[in-house]
């Protein structure tokens, strides 16, 4: 059998080409029909980010004795060491996998030191010469011995092939693991293959549609699933799981935009702490596909819009600036949406004065419990800036810090956020610190912005802050944060003042 590569294919090892010297039947040994497998039973468990447990439970007939046996069509990205193997009275002796795949880079690698026929087609005449030649290297290109003179294989359109007398033993047309097997008896009987690859995972992804007028959105999930192994498995059993587990390469984002997390149990089968969300049915999941199937569709989620901006402390805005918009909502039971949330990217749609699905922003999520409360920003607010602004600093006496003890700031549970300073003072020097924020609103309707003061109690021995005064009731976050919900009217600028008292 021969093999044929024209010299661009040499050069730019593109796709295999056969002379007419080769026969269809030694083509049809040599490349097989993609659409033919001998992969057995198959389920597929795929993790979330480039992970997935395979097995492949296939009926084959075993010698008696030591014998060696080829399992085609496993994942090209195949974990070898995580290899499980099991037949009925029968062990493992030895294991291989063959990754070298059938390409024409690999055919001129493995061709180095052989010879090779060069077959060369006159232009102009139509006349084929053919000449032996020896492989002498494949370094940034193809150098060659012709008897006593060397050439190197020029990509120049001009009409040249390479023919290979036979396809090199340790290349395979599809990733092949053999294993060399001693067995009791003879006969056939089925045999299982476990083995964890990469190459395989999954994300969610949502498409929410938000109702402006009722504060609602409309959310579906699409599982997308993605094959990057370089292997096609067919009519395969597949369960996905949400979760990292160890090992796994999974990103994570993080808690973003999750404001209270969730503490209600979703109505889906668990393994571990990882949930299942099994695809129905069984599906061929092609080499190098996306494929994308529905679990999640509901409707009329109450949801609100939400205006927000953080500002750090003593920040001094040289200019104003745009909020951000964010969509708030709940997955909780009661609120209609219902389900615990894989990680993924949440797009979010507006319906135009036409009636037709405008994109206006998109954010991601990571794992989500059902019951949790969300807050995911959409982007930036046109109509709407803060302009925070230090107003005025001061030094204060000792005396002036002891009268504002009764402005102390509390947590929720009404300890001092000062958790564990003694009373004994570390800072003798205090300050009051004015901070105005003006608001502006030039939409025609009136808004509300959330304003975050961060940068409170920076020091372990300054979490004894005080709050003098506010123009707006501020809410306690966390020891370092104050949030401040503030109304501004239709096309109006208003300006909020708060004085805190610190040591730093």
């Amino acid at each position: 059998m021969m093999i044929v590569f024209t010299k661009r294919d040499a050069l730019r090892l593109a796709a295999i080409s056969l002379s007419g010297v080769c026969s269809a039947a030694a083509f049809a040994q040599s490349v097989p029909d993609p659409d033919e497998t001998q992969q057995g039973d198959v389920s597929l468990t795929i993790y979330n980010r480039d992970l997935a447990l395979i097995q492949d439970i296939r009926e084959l007939d075993i010698a008696n004795g030591e014998s060696r046996i080829e399992f085609p069509d496993v994942s090209a990205r195949i974990r070898p060491e995580t290899l499980s193997f099991f037949a009925p009275a029968t062990t493992i002796v030895e294991q291989n996998f063959d990754y070298d795949l059938l390409t024409p880079t690999k055919m001129m690698e493995k061709a180095i030191g052989q010879t090779v026929t060069l077959l060369r087609t006159n232009p102009a005449t139509g006349v084929e010469t053919r000449e032996r030649a020896k492989v002498l290297s494949t370094a940034g290109g193809v150098v060659i011995q012709i008897g006593d003179r060397i050439e190197v294989l020029r990509d120049d359109g001009l009409p040249v092939r390479v023919i290979f007398d036979r396809v090199p033993p340790n290349l395979r047309a599809r990733p092949t693991l053999s294993v060399r097997l001693d067995s009791e008896r003879a006969g056939t009987r089925p045999v299982s293959l476990r083995y964890l690859s990469s190459g395989l995972g999954w994300s969610a992804d949502y498409v929410a549609l938000y109702n402006e007028r009722d504060d609602s959105i409309d959310m579906q999930g699409w599982v997308t699933l993605t094959n990057n192994s370089g292997t096609t498995f067919h009519n395969a059993d597949t369960l996905l799981v949400a979760g990292n587990p160890s090992g796994s390469r999974a990103r994570s984002f993080g808690n973003r935009g999750l404001t209270r997390a969730g503490t209600e149990s979703a109505d889906r089968e668990r393994l571990g702490d990882f949930y299942l969300y099994p695809i129905s049915g069984r599906t061929t999941v092609a080499k190098a596909q996306t494929k994308q199937v529905s679990f999640l569709d509901v409707q009329g989620v109450p949801a609100r819009k939400v205006y927000s901006i953080s500002v750090g402390w003593r920040q001094n805005d040289e200019n104003p600036q745009n909020v951000s918009s964010a969509i708030s909502f709940s997955s909780s039971r009661d609120q209609g949406l219902g389900d615990a949330l894989p990680a993924g990217a949440v797009r979010f749609y507006q319906r135009d004065s036409q009636g037709t699905p405008q994109f206006i922003g998109e954010n991601r999520i990571s794992h989500t419990p059902m019951g949790s409360e969300l807050t995911l920003v959409t982007g930036d607010a046109f109509d709407i800036t803060v302009q925070s602004e230090l107003e005025k600093r001061e030094r204060i006496t000792e005396s002036e810090w002891e009268k504002t003890a009764r402005f102390r700031v509390y947590d929720e549970n009404d300890k001092l956020v000062r958790r564990g300073v003694t009373e004994r003072l570390r800072n003798k020097t205090f300050y009051r610190t004015t901070m105005r924020y003006t608001l502006t609103n030039a939409k025609d309707e009136p808004i509300d912005v959330e304003l975050t003061q961060t940068g409170l109690g920076r020091y372990w021995w300054a979490y004894d802050y005080r709050v003098v005064s506010e123009d707006v009731p501020g809410e306690q976050l966390d020891y370092a944060r104050r949030k401040y919900t503030i109304s501004v009217p239709a096309n109006t600028r208003r300006e909020v003042r708060v004085v805190y008292e610190t040591r730093y």
